[in-house]
């Protein structure tokens, strides 16, 4: 247990590291604030949880985990905590997105209001910026290298 957790909180102190895992960060927690506590024009919990579940159809644990994948997992990738898995939870979240709402829409966001939804470019860049920290660690700066340094 102690060597994998070892493995998870091992990064490599670069500076593109933090950048990527900072940019991801401060970019999903205003959509984790809007699902989790109705900040930045959101509907909050209950409101999120019942657009999930009624109007798409989607068994509760997929919103609850999705409101806090993005809320809790942003904050700790600002922090630099366990930013490995919070970004493979990350990952999860957006190649759902993509599947089950983005993909009939095409690659381009809906900028002009012309289609019927979202493209999948975002997610994309979502997906992207978790890999680099999924397969680099947290970077620099980080609790993850705190911890390491400790044991």
């Amino acid at each position: 247990m102690k060597h994998l957790v070892q493995k998870l909180l091992r990064t490599y102190p670069n500076i593109g590291f933090s950048i990527a895992r900072l940019t991801l960060g401060l970019v999903i927690f205003p959509h984790g604030a809007q699902k989790l506590l109705g900040l930045f024009g959101g509907y909050g919990y209950a409101a999120t949880m019942e657009s999930f579940t009624s109007n798409m159809g989607l068994p509760s644990i997929v919103p609850f985990l999705v409101i806090m994948i993005e809320f809790f997992g942003s904050i700790c990738l600002i922090l630099g905590l366990f930013s490995r898995f919070w970004a493979l939870s990350l990952i999860g979240v957006f190649m759902g997105i993509i599947f089950t709402t983005q993909l009939e829409h095409g690659f381009f966001m809906n900028w002009f209001g012309n289609q019927t939804g979202e493209g999948y470019e975002y997610s994309l860049l979502v997906i992207g910026l978790a890999l680099t920290i999924l397969v680099n660690g947290s970077g620099k700066w980080t609790i993850d290298q705190l911890i390491t340094k400790k044991q």
